[in-house]
């Protein structure tokens, strides 16, 4: 009878205390505005030599708690995503003070899963989702005026975006700390590109893959909105 007593006592502990989170929980929705920084190469086959390239990385946020630990975030954002080649000296080449970089600008559109923990003051985050992106415009800089780098590709230097829409993987960690005056938000983020930019499906095609890759770093202002 005791334990029978006990076990009852328990149960109607675990309901009450579970019956005043789901009380004590509230939906809510805020926008918000992002800045930041990328590092972007690009994972091409057969493979080119790079060096990250450095690009912004910044737009509007919105985001919708569904329910105790779980929301949807939608954002929309302009992206400079490309790859800056290593070109290297060899017994039969100079590559001194050669260069050759691509930035390709991009309207970037993710929607996450978003997935936190934590109480109201201070949350750990990861977002994850897919992401598509509709190329904008590109710069190019170098100067290697027409020279070619032997033993390596050159054709990338003179191709054009062949592929103006783009969708792949992203998503990462990130910290939040939710204030009187708004939310704050520190997060690091990785995308892999599931599509080319060139065309790669033919046998006489110069690549085989052409997808772009980054890590961002950023900062997201959000203020709720319920």
């Amino acid at each position: 009878m005791k334990r029978n007593a006990v076990f009852i006592l328990l149960i109607l502990v675990l309901t009450q205390i579970n019956g005043d989170a789901q009380n004590t929980f509230r939906s809510e929705w805020a926008i918000g505005a992002s800045g930041g920084i990328g590092f972007s190469s690009v994972s091409f086959n057969p493979k080119v030599s790079q060096n990250n390239l450095i690009g912004l990385n910044g737009g509007i946020t919105a985001r919708w708690i569904t329910e105790k630990n779980l929301g949807l975030q939608l954002e929309i954002n302009f992206k400079q995503q490309g790859w800056s080649e290593k070109i290297e000296s060899t017994e039969d080449f100079s590559a001194t003070n050669l260069s050759y970089s691509r930035t390709m600008s991009y309207i970037d559109i993710p929607l996450f899963t978003h997935i936190y923990f934590g109480g109201e003051k201070v949350r750990f985050f990861v977002n994850l989702g897919p992401q598509i992106g509709f190329f904008l415009h590109e710069s190019i800089k170098d100067n290697l005026n027409g020279k070619l780098i032997p033993d390596k590709r050159n054709e990338q230097h003179t191709l054009p975006i062949e592929k103006k829409f783009e969708w792949g993987l992203g998503g990462g960690p990130g910290l939040e700390f939710r204030s009187s005056i708004g939310f704050f938000l520190l997060e690091g983020r990785y995308y892999y590109g599931l599509s080319d930019f060139y065309n790669t499906r033919h046998g006489d095609e110069a690549f085989q893959k052409a997808s772009n890759r980054s890590i961002v770093a950023k900062i997201t202002y959000m203020v709720p909105i319920h």
